[in-house]
């Protein structure tokens, strides 16, 4: 794809995103597009938000457990950058009325403490560059109709970001076991689902490194204090004004969000 079409596309994404609305899917209208092209899409849609007054505070990594994959018939990871109109605090409300056709994923953030750059990066290396660890919930969130999507769609999509909200309990990833602890999900007061970090490429760290050496090719950093979502360690929840969501990680603590209003889909 050349200049102008990547700019294009990256720019329909944008006004989606800020419209509330969603477009057909990329790969249908542009079945030759490459996994570069579409990144590069990602990259013009965030640089409009930065534009628009956002800064980006973090990365995203998506696609990472199984049932997350079958839900959306994608079968790699990907990546996304954070911004700070993406944020919620530990138990806030989010109004449906912001998003498009939402749904929740709880996992493990990291928050650095040293910067990290790939290629070369270790679990270890990330688990010595963490500064600490909380649960969290990411509020996924795609701009592509009825989330038909192959990996180039939700690459260009910002992997599906949504908004997120970190939990407040910060964990010590040398002292916490991040593949075992296991996660428990709870929606309206009723068990949802189970997981554990090793659900997650087989640890949240490894996810991390995989990132880090990702964007190093690229010649992007993780910087100190960025935030970093490991990948989903649940199924995707469903959600709906009234809804509430709390997930547990077992020696961390807990998060929670609820909803309020309706999606615009």
């Amino acid at each position: 794809m050349n200049e102008e079409l990547i700019n294009q596309c990256g720019d329909e994404l944008y006004t989606a995103w800020l419209e509330r609305k969603t477009v057909a899917p990329l790969t249908e209208r542009y079945p030759d597009i490459a996994l570069e092209d579409a990144y590069r899409i990602a990259l013009r849609y965030i640089d409009r938000r930065v534009q628009a007054g956002e800064t980006i505070i973090g990365k995203k990594i998506g696609v990472t457990s199984k049932p997350v994959q079958d839900f959306l018939g994608v079968f790699q990871p990907d990546f996304g950058q954070l911004t700070s109109g993406m944020v919620y605090e530990d138990g806030a409300t989010i109004d449906l009325g912001t998003l498009i056709q939402p749904k929740a994923e709880a996992e493990l953030a990291f928050v650095l403490k040293e910067d990290l750059t790939g290629p070369g990066i270790t679990a270890m290396d990330v688990i010595r560059a963490t500064d600490y660890v909380v649960p969290c919930f990411e509020i996924v969130d795609s701009r592509i109709t009825d989330w038909k999507i192959k990996i180039q769609d939700t690459v260009a999509d910002n992997a599906s970001c949504g908004v997120y909200v970190l939990g407040k309990t910060k964990g010590d990833p040398r002292k916490l076991d991040i593949t075992l602890a296991g996660m428990v999900l709870e929606k309206n007061g009723e068990l949802f689902s189970t997981g554990v970090g090793a659900a997650v490429q087989g640890s949240p760290a490894n996810a991390v490194a995989w990132l880090a050496n990702t964007l190093g090719e690229l010649g992007i950093p993780f910087k100190a204090g960025e935030v970093i979502l490991s990948g989903s360690q649940s199924a995707l929840v469903p959600v709906t004004g009234g809804d509430e969501l709390v997930c547990h990680v077992g020696g961390l603590g807990s998060c929670s969000i609820k909803f309020s209003g309706r999606s615009a889909v």
